[in-house]
């Protein structure tokens, strides 16, 4: 839909809420057995965190849009209308949320109130919330209003047997990887990443960098042009988009991961990186501190807020980047032991099973 011009996208959404709505209606069953489950309107993939998040959801619930039992939200997909939402209530259909991030001055440029109070319709009417990260549970009750029924933080997991470290791992130098959509917006991470790396390879770091994801227009050109202000031409490498089935042979063909967003909400990119064995240098924001552990990486202080976005000074970021290739094999053992710990898929499933058989018990 990016190539659609606003008005259009506008309408196109309008009728996309208008048709889940409809499903809402008809689709819905209170009959027990077997969980059915409708993601309300979310898409699956292989590219994009929710795109990913339902595409895993699907592997162990099937969706249904006829006869569902259960309807799953993700607040980033926020498909149904009010009314859509209250006639599930009505017909005691449970709804189970996933929720995300939420709008802030920080980030949204526009009517951030607005596209809050959009959201906080199925967060206030849900049966259940899975919250991505401790943050995304702080900023929703900041931002969303009052609740009062249960949910957890659950962080976002990978299945360890495909994200795992590569034993015959050997690079000639350090390899970096940053990875994601890069749009205007989140040029200023790109940027300070690479003016970080330049002063760190004129004190002496001897890597590489890699970019692998999606970029737009504007943000190619600059990276392009700064790498060669910089002359860094040898040193770094755009790798382009990439898929989930060739995920895990990038990350572990890398040494550490970076990452320098701004209050990142749960990135699954983050926990992939660690799934493989790659120690993680950070923004020490919203939901990714609570992801890695001391040992397994590496993060660096900025002013903590919604109204701007702060970003780390290129002086940290260069002294970062030496940090996290120190004692790697240590650092890369603790990022996949954190993983297996606290991200392993089996166990994230488990607790959306025991939480659609817990709501389906009292029905």
């Amino acid at each position: 839909m990016s190539s659609i011009d606003p008005y259009h996208k506008k309408i196109f959404r309008s009728c996309w809420r208008s048709m889940q709505g409809l499903i809402a209606i008809l689709g819905g069953k209170r009959s027990s057995g077997k969980v059915s489950v409708w993601y309300a309107g979310a898409q699956s993939g292989n590219i994009g965190g929710p795109l990913v998040k339902v595409q895993r959801l699907k592997e162990f619930f099937p969706e249904s849009r006829l006869n569902f039992t259960h309807a799953y939200l993700l607040s980033n997909c926020p498909y149904l209308p009010m009314w859509a939402l209250k006639w599930l209530k009505w017909r005691r259909i449970p709804i189970v949320l996933n929720q995300n991030g939420v709008f802030y001055p920080a980030w949204f440029d526009g009517d951030y109130k607005q596209k809050n109070s959009e959201m906080a319709k199925a967060w206030q009417l849900a049966d259940y919330v899975f919250y991505q990260s401790n943050f995304c549970k702080s900023s929703a009750e900041k931002f969303l209003g009052k609740r009062s029924g249960p949910g957890e933080v659950l962080f976002n997991a990978v299945d360890l047997e495909h994200f795992k470290p590569d034993p015959a791992r050997k690079n000639a130098r350090p390899i970096l990887l940053h990875t994601g959509k890069l749009t205007r917006h989140m040029f200023y991470r790109v940027e300070a990443l690479l003016r970080g790396f330049s002063l760190a390879h004129m004190k002496g770091l001897d890597a590489e960098l890699r970019i692998a994801g999606w970029m737009d227009g504007f943000v190619f050109t600059r990276l392009t042009q700064l790498v060669k202000e910089l002359d860094l031409g040898e040193r770094v490498s755009f790798l382009g988009p990439y898929d989930q089935r060739v995920a895990p042979s990038l990350y572990s063909s890398a040494d550490a991961y970076v990452t320098l967003t701004f209050n990142d909400a749960c990135p699954s990119s983050v926990i992939e990186a660690l799934a493989c064995g790659l120690p993680v240098l950070y923004s020490s924001s919203g939901g990714v501190p609570e992801l890695v552990t001391e040992k397994a990486g590496v993060g660096l202080p900025v002013e903590n807020g919604y109204d701007r976005i702060d970003v780390p000074s290129i002086d940290l970021i260069a002294d970062g980047l030496a940090e996290i290739l120190n004692d790697l094999p240590v650092r890369q053992a603790a990022a996949r032991e954190r993983a297996v710990e606290a991200f392993d898929i089996k166990n994230w499933v488990g607790r959306h099973s025991a939480i659609f058989e817990q709501l389906s018990a009292r029905r």
